[in-house]
């Protein structure tokens, strides 16, 4: 089965790769095809927060594997410098952080030039506020429901008074924006952010450590389809 049209689809799951098996990426991607909108990837530098994880390489290697549009999440450092080669690479969207970037709006910009759709990540501790009016200039906002850097954490419900927040102000821009959030996304989470207003998913554990990820993927569209 061909992979979702993210473009078409009301709700975007995005499952997270780092909770797969990093030795057999491929075969992760495979698993999910067809009842995702995208692979979400983790690029960690091991400075901006502290973990090492996926790089270029491995980007490369994932989208000469799968038709599934790439989600490239940057934790790193000086995205100005590392950004723009992610949608050289053919990434769909590449999200980089607030708190690390020196003008958002302008390396927004580039992103779109080269390709890809343009995301600003905000951190667990950052306004959200202090970013909404350059959302003109985004196609995606993610929202930490954790503290960025490492999967596994608990969900932190406090949080999705940001997608709230976002949300009416994106309705009241009439922006067509995509509100991601990525954090302890599950069953038992995924309806009270669709509620909020977030309208794209990260899901790790929850999609890599069921017995059936595909499966648990469309259980979560279904959950959230239904909350929105």
């Amino acid at each position: 089965m061909a992979q979702i049209e993210a473009a078409q689809a009301d709700t975007v799951i995005a499952p997270s790769l780092l909770a797969a098996d990093f030795a057999r990426l491929a075969e992760a991607a495979e698993s999910v095809a067809g009842a995702v909108d995208w692979l979400h990837v983790d690029v960690m530098d091991n400075h901006f927060v502290p973990n090492l994880t996926l790089g270029p390489p491995v980007v490369k290697s994932l989208k000469a594997a799968t038709d599934v549009p790439l989600d490239c999440h940057l934790m790193i450092e000086d995205p100005e410098r590392w950004a723009l080669g992610y949608a050289e690479l053919g990434a769909h969207n590449v999200t980089f952080h607030a708190e690390a970037s020196a003008d958002p709006a302008t390396l927004a910009k580039r992103l779109r030039s080269a390709g890809a759709k343009a995301g600003l990540a905000i951190d667990r501790d950052t306004p959200v506020e202090d970013y909404l009016d350059l959302l003109p200039e985004f196609d995606t906002l993610l929202i930490m429901t954790i503290k960025a850097g490492f999967g596994g954490q608990a969900f932190m419900p406090e949080l999705l008074d940001k997608v709230r927040t976002a949300r009416r102000h994106a309705k009241a821009g009439h922006l067509e924006l995509r509100i991601e959030v990525d954090g302890g996304i599950a069953e038992d989470t995924i309806a009270r952010a669709a509620e909020a207003g977030a309208d794209a998913f990260v899901a790790g554990t929850a999609v890599y450590g069921a017995d059936d990820p595909a499966e648990a993927c469309r259980r979560l569209r279904s959950l959230a389809d239904a909350a929105r």
